[in-house]
């Protein structure tokens, strides 16, 4: 027998032993009815307590609607595309700025990507 097999072997007797001194034990049956109560009072404690609390919350109401969020997270994403296309043509690439947003601009790069030979 290998040490691991050993090793579970030795658990196993350990937790019928366990489990055969529960058995016998007079005190038993009295403990698992005071603590299966006990933990019934708990339950419902916690559930009346939680109860409260939704009684008495305050319906919430949003300052900044989910909408107008959805809306200024657009207009900050275009914002943020326009200013990235105008640093990358005019400082980076040399170019003006200004010209980042023109659509001839965009009808060169379109024409040079898809020119055929």
């Amino acid at each position: 027998m290998s040490t691991n097999q050993s090793e579970k072997q030795s658990r196993r007797t350990l937790k019928e032993e366990k489990r055969a001194a529960k058995k016998t034990s007079p005190h038993n049956k009295s403990e698992k009815t005071d603590s299966s109560t006990d933990k019934q009072s708990r339950k419902q404690q916690k559930i009346k307590q939680k109860e409260e609390k939704r009684k008495n919350k305050k319906p919430r109401r949003r300052i900044f609607p989910i909408w107008l969020r959805i809306i200024v997270v657009l207009i900050i994403a275009a914002a943020a595309l326009i200013a990235g296309l105008m640093i990358g043509y005019g400082v980076i690439g040399d170019g003006v700025p200004t010209d980042a947003l023109k659509k001839e601009t965009w009808q060169h790069i379109v024409d040079i990507v898809t020119k055929v030979e």
